[in-house]
């Protein structure tokens, strides 16, 4: 009978592991999975000819031959809509007073949709802002204007409701230009003609890697990002993984067992536990306005702050894997003459480098996906990437920060929904990169060590 409760239980207690296996990779394919699709829509995607015209005038990329016949054939495909539109603005002015004022409201929302379509419409006043000098560069945002353009928006109150909620109406546009010139721009352009107008082609856009942004990330690519992450999570580890080694190396093999190193280690572990905001504020207060490691935000203050964040997982995981060192070892080492600190240097440490590297990949991770300790000391919402000799004094753009301020405070965040996902996706690319190059290191020591 205990035989076969235990085969019962050992059955049921593998069917769970099981089931907790797939669980687990089902919720990372539900949360990886449109991550993925969308990320990758930030370098995969469907061109307009707006995509060649831009990155020639912001990047100096392609034949200026070529965008310009582009351009012209553009400008050719949508010229009846642009009579159409010269033909009612002479019609406009004949109509009575009450019908103009009220028809030049509409056609100036008209022209608003039109212009964010296409680009800006011949005659019209330049801007100084990049994103109203060109039409749509990629055609799934083109697809979303030209809906805009063909509907309106209103918000009525609702025949259902009692107590006058109001629901969003969609009209068609042309409907309130019924019976004037313009109405037969409606006709013109449907979707058909628009992919005409536009020329659509699939791009894969690997500059968005190296490319810096151009008007708060509407054009351009992530390099600035990318880079500050890289430094911060670099200058970091180059803080802390030296102080969480020697301070475990005194932990393990020079203190003694006494009330003051007891302290001392539950002040570790609560560390450990601290909120990644607090580190921030410290760092802010600490290492900027009080020893003035930099005069406002740069590099060097968050990679600080990063590293005290990081700090008591260095020290925790190198004082186990020193610990787990066997006695004999050193005892070896100490009777062939060795001094202690060659012991440790020569054997201890070698020996349990494959576990002090486990830890400093869980750092290392953390650290460049951390968004709290840097909002304080480190990272700007737009500006260029620093060079190595600017990291004292100069702030940076980060993948992590970025993240969260375009998806909050951006004024138009569901235009560059794309490049959130790009972000996204190229900070877990990131983590998984440090995390699998220090996962490969760690196990050629392993093999090392085992002959």
């Amino acid at each position: 009978m205990q035989l076969a409760t235990r085969s019962l239980l050992n059955r049921c207690f593998t069917w769970l592991c099981g089931l907790s296996v797939v669980l687990m990779v089902a919720a990372l394919f539900m949360l990886l999975g449109p991550i993925t699709f969308r990320g990758v829509s930030s370098v995969i995607f469907r061109q307009t000819s707006e995509f060649d015209r831009m990155e020639h005038d912001l990047f100096g990329r392609g034949s200026e031959d070529k965008v310009k016949t582009e351009y012209d054939r553009m400008m050719s495909a949508a010229a009846p809509i642009f009579a159409s539109m010269k033909a009612f603005e002479q019609e406009l002015d004949g109509m009575p007073s009450s019908q103009r004022r009220e028809l030049k409201a509409e056609y100036e929302s008209f022209r608003e949709a039109l212009s964010e379509l296409l680009g800006p419409i011949p005659g019209s006043e330049s801007s100084l802002l990049a994103r109203n000098k060109y039409g749509q560069t990629r055609w799934d945002r083109a697809l979303v204007k030209f809906d805009h353009f063909r509907y309106v928006e209103d918000w009525v109150v609702s025949d259902h409701s009692e107590d006058g909620m109001l629901v969003k109406k969609r009209t068609p546009r042309e409907l309130r230009f019924a019976g004037t010139k313009l109405e037969s721009a409606f006709n013109y352009l449907d979707k058909d003609r628009l992919a005409e107008i536009m020329q659509p082609r699939l791009r894969v856009y690997l500059n968005f890697f190296t490319d810096v942004s151009h008007d708060s990330h509407f054009f351009g690519g992530i390099w600035p990002e990318l880079w500050g992450t890289l430094l911060l999570t670099i200058g970091a580890m180059l803080f802390a993984v030296p102080m969480g080694i020697i301070a475990a190396i005194y932990l393990v093999e020079y203190a003694t067992d006494n009330w003051m190193i007891s302290l001392i280690r539950i002040c570790i572990s609560t560390l450990a536990g601290v909120p990644s905001i607090v580190f921030g504020l410290f760092g802010l207060s600490f290492f900027i306005n009080t020893i003035k490691l930099s005069e406002s935000k740069s590099v060097i203050a968050g990679s600080a702050t990063l590293a005290l964040l990081i700090l008591p997982t260095i020290i925790r995981a190198s004082e186990e894997a020193i610990r787990s060192v066997p006695n004999t070892y050193r005892e070896a080492a100490i009777g062939l003459g060795s001094t202690r600190w060659h012991a440790i240097t020569s054997v201890i440490l070698p020996a349990s480098l494959p576990g002090i590297l486990t830890g400093i990949v869980i750092s290392m991770g953390r650290a460049a996906g951390e968004t709290a300790p840097i909002i304080f000391t480190a990272a700007v919402s737009v500006g260029a990437a620093p060079g190595i000799l600017d990291v004292a004094h100069m702030p940076t753009p980060a993948l992590s920060w970025n993240v969260y301020n375009i998806c909050t405070e951006h004024e138009a965040v569901e235009e560059i929904r794309h490049v959130q996902y790009g972000m996204v996706l190229t900070l877990i690319a990131l983590v998984l990169l440090l995390n699998g190059t220090a996962i490969v290191l760690r196990a050629r020591v392993s093999r090392k060590l085992k002959g």
